[in-house]
């Protein structure tokens, strides 16, 4: 292979991404004796390109999947795309600038798999190009045929099984995408919001009784007000009636303790349906629910019908104004729940759904995690918050057009319920007739799709059936983010108990998220990094360099200082691969029978950097594996060692095969080491120096470099490197140049070492010293 002066990454980033695809560097060895490291990567959404924290977190789990190939020789690691989520729904209405709920479920369902065959090539390029190794031969799509009959028939054994049921049940439900969601897709959203205090009549004792809220648009669904039984205020008031102000329907005031006698007036209006402490207080307490709002978000009462919430709450605020019933309002800060795909508060709806049962289980779902490792730690106790703090079944149906359809039809009249064969999965009921087997009469198919997550959650499964279940639950790995705990980490870990009595994998990795100036990148504040311009830039070997800097778990400031940082470190590695390789011309390839002290001391060294990055990249600490080779390369290897070593094999000095299998040797290792995290660069090297006398035909399928357990850092080495420094200094100090000639003066116990050590030559080599004499340290400038 020619031998180019100068490295340019973006070009020689796009010849290495055709090798190893058309050489199937990353197939998966299905017929392997080795036991595959699986990895259940995460199915990015088809939605666009690829945003900077999916390079971000990508690149962490592949620093882990490319050295787990190295090590282990076989690495399970497919490649899926989530495309039945509201996300992909989103992005097929903005592409085509339509409202999916204008179209039927049939039509806009052909829509998105067109729009999805459109994009997902150009989306998944964006990971091939920043040099993921999944083998992406092996692919699956949460919308395919394949996980349509996965997810459905998980659907119709949980149902078997008595875990699934459907109720009709005030669900959580986002008035903008009129779907109900999980608890798990809820975020907190702090709003600024009036505080109004309002009068409301008790008309048997002539009295008035005030009460605060945010949300008088909820006045006409108002069915009770609650006391606290111990509130003085109002005791004599229990078991009257109040008189709504503008609606004048009588409500009893009830007495219960969940009225806060500290918040607000201590008396507390109970409307269907204001949170879910509304829910449960009607249900508690039996009282009728009138539901004022439409799915669509609009009043359905009277005067007010039509309007949308915010639309109304100002209406009715000026109404009760202009006829008195308005006593205080303030401004507030008040944290509201909203649905985290799309921003917009939730209200509660009753409406039928499918729910798994999963409040009986909160132990059990917090055993299971107990049994996996967490990297960090510390992240399972985030799991163990949100489990401890459920409150409701896991929502698993949707009102949307594009998702997997339950696969259920419903006799209407003997309440039947009717599940398809398992060989007709996967199936539509909407497209498919089914009769009842009691009554004979024509079934009514399901129209709700389930939730991706109902799907997402069986990714282990998914993946394993590419490979015809040659790959079994539990993986070796999940990396994720740590926004998703609550929602994909916890069904996977779900749906695995449900299904398999089984922890889903051995080890789960958290990542973290990407910032800049401080704030989370996202698309809605405008300070998004689009990953591909950088690549265009810097290459995709910096851009990986720049991520494996944060620690797993944390949060990682982008800045671009970090990227030519990484470039930098790239011409390094070219440069110093030229330097070694053009001094190895004459090299035999063989191991001297005696190795220098110095070659000795300074391998023994590098065994000692390579086990401990070993372990790092083992415990997933790959930002701490990434210091330590930079550490090795820059500290001991380019600083010093190349330096050390340049007039013996210049000058043809005693010694020079031994520097030369040293220098061989540690450019190979550290390639390996590099490999992981700079995939480009040193499949460049290696191919250019390294393949013709290497058996295997890519680095990244080469062995990792083996190492002494008990191997230590050269107590020798250090020390002469310790010296050299001084010497160094001190030329700095006097402003001589590095390679002017001097009279050494230093310590007797210094040399002594250094004669001791055998080391005396190289030393004056390195320091460029015709004479090291004894006694206080000097260094004296030999002039011309």
């Amino acid at each position: 292979m020619a031998k180019q002066e100068q490295y340019d990454p973006v070009k020689q980033e796009k010849k290495w991404l055709k090798y190893w695809k058309a050489k199937k560097i990353y197939k998966f060895k299905l017929d392997s004796k080795k036991k595959p490291y699986s990895i259940d990567t995460p199915p990015p959404y088809v939605s666009g390109r690829m945003h900077i924290g999916h390079a971000f977190s990508y690149s962490q789990q592949d620093f882990i999947a490319r050295f787990q190939r190295m090590k282990t020789g076989n690495v399970f690691y497919p490649f899926g795309t989530d495309d039945n989520g509201l996300p992909t729904e989103r992005f097929v209405e903005k592409q085509n600038k339509l409202d999916s709920k204008s179209m039927s479920r049939a039509d806009f369902i052909k829509l998105c798999l067109k729009t999805l065959k459109e994009q997902t090539p150009q989306f998944v390029q964006d990971w091939r190009d920043l040099g993921i190794s999944c083998d992406f031969e092996n692919t699956y799509s949460t919308i395919d045929d394949n996980s349509r009959k996965i997810s459905q028939k998980s659907f119709i054994g949980l149902y078997k099984d008595k875990q699934i049921y459907l109720e009709q049940f005030p669900t959580l439900w986002c008035v903008k995408c009129q779907t109900p969601i999980a608890q798990a897709e809820l975020e907190d959203s702090p709003k600024q919001t009036q505080f109004n205090t309002l009068k409301f009549e008790v008309p048997e004792s002539k009295k008035e009784l005030q009460i605060a809220t945010t949300r008088p648009e909820l006045l006409p669904a108002c069915v009770a007000v609650f006391v606290n039984p111990k509130d003085k205020r109002y005791k004599n008031l229990i078991g009257k009636k109040a008189k709504i102000p503008l609606f004048n329907h009588e409500v009893p005031i009830i007495a219960d303790e969940s009225a806060d006698m500290e918040k607000g007036t201590g008396a507390l209006m109970v409307c269907s349906y204001g949170d879910k402490y509304d829910v449960e207080a009607i249900t508690r307490h039996k009282l009728n629910p009138n539901v004022v709002f439409n799915k669509n978000g609009t009043l359905n009462h009277e005067k007010y019908e039509g309007l949308k919430i915010k639309q109304a709450r100002e209406q009715i605020i000026q109404d009760l104004k202009e006829n008195d019933f308005v006593s205080n309002q303030e401004q507030i800060s008040n944290v509201v729940n909203v649905h985290d795909k799309c921003g917009t508060p939730i209200e509660f709806l009753p409406t039928e759904q499918w729910f798994i049962k999963i409040l009986d289980k909160k132990k059990q779902l917090i055993a299971q995690a107990k049994k996996i490792n967490w990297k960090p730690e510390f992240m399972r106790k985030r799991y163990e918050n949100w489990v401890n703090g459920l409150e409701w079944d896991w929502s698993i149906s949707r009102n949307r057009h594009f998702g997997i359809p339950i696969p259920v039809w419903k006799c209407e009249e003997c309440n039947e319920i009717i599940f398809p064969l398992e060989k007709e999965l996967p199936i539509d009921p909407l497209e498919t007739k089914k009769n009842c087997p009691k009554c004979k009469k024509q079934a009514k198919g399901e129209d709700k799709v389930l939730d991706t997550w109902a799907t997402s959650s069986l990714s282990p499964q998914i993946a394993s059936s590419l490979v015809n279940n040659k790959v079994k639950i539990p993986f070796s790995l999940r990396p994720q983010a740590h926004d998703i705990i609550r929602t994909w980490a916890f069904y996977t870990i779900t749906k695995a108990y449900l299904h398999e009595n089984q922890i889903p994998w051995n080890d789960i990795m958290i990542s973290g998220f990407v910032t800049l100036g401080g704030e989370k990148m996202s698309k809605s504040k405008g300070n998004v990094i689009v990953p591909k311009d950088v690549m265009d830039i810097f290459g995709a070997d910096a851009l990986r360099f720049w991520a494996a800097g944060s620690k797993l778990g944390e949060d990682l400031g982008y800045q671009e200082k970090d990227l030519v940082t990484g470039k930098k470190t790239i011409t390094k590695l070219w440069n110093a691969s030229r330097f070694v390789f053009m001094n190895l011309e004459d090299y035999d390839g063989k191991k001297p029978k005696k190795l220098e002290t110095i070659d000795e001391e300074f391998l023994k060294t590098l065994d000692y950097f390579v086990k401990n990055i070993t372990g790092s990249f083992e415990r997933y600490n790959y930002s701490v594996a990434k210091q330590g080779i930079e550490k090795f390369f820059w500290n001991y290897f380019t600083d010093n060692y190349l330096e050390i070593v340049k007039k013996i094999i210049y000058q043809n000095k005693k010694g020079k095969q031994s520097a030369q299998y040293t220098l061989h040797k540690t450019l190979l290792t550290l390639l390996k080491l590099f490999a992981p995290i700079m995939p480009f660069i040193t499949e460049e090297i290696y191919q250019t120096y390294f393949k013709k006398t290497e058996k295997e035909e890519s680095i990244h399928l080469s062995e990792w470099p083996e190492y002494d357990q008990n191997a230590k850092p050269s107590d020798y080495l250090d020390a002469f490197i310790s010296y050299l420094s001084s010497v160094r200094q001190e030329k700095t100090r006097l402003k001589l140049p590095m390679n002017s000639e001097i009279i050494l003066t230093m310590d007797k116990d210094y040399l002594k070492n250094l004669e001791e050590w055998d080391m005396v030559e190289h030393f004056k080599d390195v320091t460029n010293a015709k004479e090291i004499k004894t006694g206080k340290f000097k260094v004296e400038f030999i002039s011309d």
